[in-house]
């Protein structure tokens, strides 16, 4: 039995996730800042579901959320920081409220999180950080700027956070889902007002989403729960076939432009 604790959980992968850990037999303390969609998993997991309502903008209660689960369950074997949403619209168009709250959100909010759960990680001389990025963490789009620079921060600051926690026995997993169900581009979404200058790029990119149909994010359960029971994960995991062919076009996209003005660079 493993015990989870799990932000974002209300949809998409928190809520699937959830399930099926409780479904396997382990428990969970599943966050969200409306918890009411979680009342189903209560009624039939019982006691082996701790809701708990929380905004992970706010380090203070996630700190309380994190040391009412290890009260709970006697500890955390799973930290999985799913909590996020999209903001959508071009660079100029973001207001300061708006970049602010993507990063409160996308990047802080995992923060407090791993500094809340580490102190009991380190305890137990074990645990596993899942922290949910994206393809978008890896390449970025227009129409997506700051959402991919809150998941771009992710993952550096997750990739330091593996080198200094690994020792201690804990391990960290980034996680980066292609195209999914998961409501982020939806309801959860948030956008800027346009500006109409940029009226055909938005087109284009809207053309090029609708294009690609998202899969159901319950396909992942099992990878979830696959890669939670290894004894040595990977330090990043991809999400779908989706990813692959962005990351080897980006990557070689990358080193052939590094090469390419080799010889500038050097000459500082």
């Amino acid at each position: 039995m493993k015990t989870w604790f799990i932000t974002g959980a209300s949809r998409g992968f928190g809520h699937t996730w959830a399930a099926a850990a409780l479904e396997r037999g382990d428990r969970v303390a599943a966050t969200a800042r409306q918890t009411g969609t979680l009342e189903e998993l209560a009624g039939t997991y019982g006691d082996r579901l701790l809701p708990i309502t929380l905004d992970v903008t706010d380090r203070d209660q996630v700190f309380a959320a994190v040391h009412r689960a290890r009260e709970a369950f006697g500890g955390l074997d799973v930290v999985v920081n799913n909590a996020g949403y999209g903001l959508f619209g071009m660079i100029e168009e973001t207001t300061e409220e708006q970049a602010r709250a993507q990063l409160d959100t996308n990047l802080f909010g995992p923060l407090w999180v791993t500094q809340a759960a580490l102190p009991i990680m380190r305890a137990q001389r074990g645990g596993h950080l899942v922290q949910v990025s994206s393809v978008g963490g890896i390449a970025a789009f227009p129409t997506l700027g700051l959402y991919n620079a809150s998941k771009w921060a992710l993952e550096g600051m997750s990739e330091a956070l593996s080198q200094e926690v690994g020792p201690l026995g804990i391990k960290v997993t980034i996680v980066e889902p292609g195209p999914y169900g998961t409501d982020w581009a939806g309801a959860s979404a948030a956008h800027t007002t346009p500006i109409a200058a940029y009226e055909p790029i938005r087109q284009a990119r809207q053309a090029g989403a609708t294009a690609r149909a998202p899969r159901d994010p319950s396909v992942t359960a099992d990878v979830l729960l696959r890669l939670v029971d290894l004894p040595e994960p990977p330090l990043r995991l991809f999400l779908g076939g989706y990813p692959y062919p962005v990351a080897e076009r980006v990557y070689q996209q990358r080193l052939a432009t590094w090469q390419q003005w080799r010889d500038l660079a050097e000459m500082a």
